[in-house]
């Protein structure tokens, strides 16, 4: 079993700069992935961005591309998503997930992520 809390939310004007956390406990992470994803009102759940945990191997969204980073403390499992230049079209709820089992490419579908957080409401106001 793995847990995931994601935190750093919260509102923030257009262009300013969010850090969310994302803390995992649990199983082991070696062959993992770990994703992050929003999902804003009436919208499906959309890929930004993921990291492999063993290689720091990082994907990203084109969304997100120049904007946002993701990134890990091994020795805090806890993956960062560093987000700069925040429009209002990044208004959503975030969430981590990790994919245990991750393959050779890392994956933008949310199908395969084995876990997920609650989500951290981020506020772009214009």
């Amino acid at each position: 079993q793995v847990q995931l809390v994601e935190s750093g939310g919260g509102l923030v004007q257009a262009g300013g700069s969010l850090r969310l956390s994302c803390a995992a406990s649990g199983r082991t992470f070696s062959r993992a992935a770990v994703g992050w994803f929003r999902q804003a009102p009436g919208k499906e759940r959309e890929f930004v961005a993921a990291i492999r945990w063993n290689n720091g191997n990082t994907y990203y969204a084109d969304s997100g591309k120049g904007r946002f980073a993701i990134s890990r403390d091994n020795a805090k499992n806890t993956v960062y998503l560093q987000m700069n230049s925040l429009k209002a079209e990044d208004t959503a709820v975030y969430y981590c997930a990790a994919d245990l089992y991750a393959g050779v490419l890392l994956s933008a579908r949310p199908e395969s992520y084995d876990y997920w957080g609650q989500g951290t409401q981020v506020t772009v106001s214009s």
